[in-house]
């Protein structure tokens, strides 16, 4: 299985992911570079956090841009899976993959902490290893995670069953609407969330829940 990186000048979570990536896939994801024009046929595409492009105008819109997402959104138009952690998905709804929008935190601090979450969605190709109503801890750390979209996507995602995770009750870091901290595309081949799973992906860390992200979706994929 082909797994990919996407790194943006900024990015500061590239390894950590590729490291999960490879413990999951047993080889080293490509490392593709944001002004890349050509990206090899992949299964699994991930765009990881950070600060790309410094995060200046809206986060991720400059990423949104770059050259080599037009290759990540024609590859996720062909059935690729593609996962956005934290500025990876504020660069997916920049791009048009997930609606809404990412705004900054409600409290207007930068958050870093771990959170409760709830997997609502256990169906996506993402959160297939976890049962539908688990909690999990994941850390976040993000000054942008509210998440935002008008009443009629809002309704779309909840009837779509396309709401993959939230905040539990009294946890949510930002003010995201209906407590979101991730959410997927009609396929559910598409994620995009604010917590980080590979900063909890192993016991030296403080704990696995956010393994099975990426374990999960090498089962669905092989």
């Amino acid at each position: 299985m082909q797994a990919a990186v996407i790194v943006f000048p900024g990015s500061n979570c590239d390894r950590d992911v590729a490291v999960c990536l490879e413990a999951a896939t047993g080889q080293a994801p490509i490392m593709a570079w944001h002004g890349d024009a050509n990206l090899p046929k992949c299964d699994l595409i991930v765009l990881p956090g950070g600060f790309s492009y410094g995060d200046y105008l809206r986060c991720g819109s400059m990423a949104a841009n770059s050259p080599i997402m037009r290759e990540v959104v024609a590859q996720a138009h062909k059935g690729a899976a593609v996962l956005g952690i934290c500025n990876g998905f504020q660069v997916l709804t920049e791009c048009g993959l997930l609606p809404g929008v990412l705004m900054q935190n409600k409290g207007l601090n930068f958050v870093c902490r771990n959170t409760q979450l709830n997997v609502t969605n256990n169906k996506t190709a993402f959160t297939s290893l976890y049962s539908a109503g688990e909690e999990i801890t994941i850390p976040v750390a993000h000054n942008e995670g509210n998440y935002f979209a008008d009443d009629d996507t809002l309704k779309q995602l909840q009837d779509e069953d396309r709401i993959a995770l939230t905040y539990a009750k009294g946890d949510n870091p930002n003010g995201a609407c209906l407590d979101i901290a991730g959410i997927s595309d009609a396929s559910g081949r598409i994620v995009g969330m604010m917590p980080h799973p590979e900063r909890r992906a192993e016991m030296t860390l403080g704990g696995e829940d956010g393994k099975r992200m990426f374990t999960g979706i090498v089962e669905v994929l092989s």
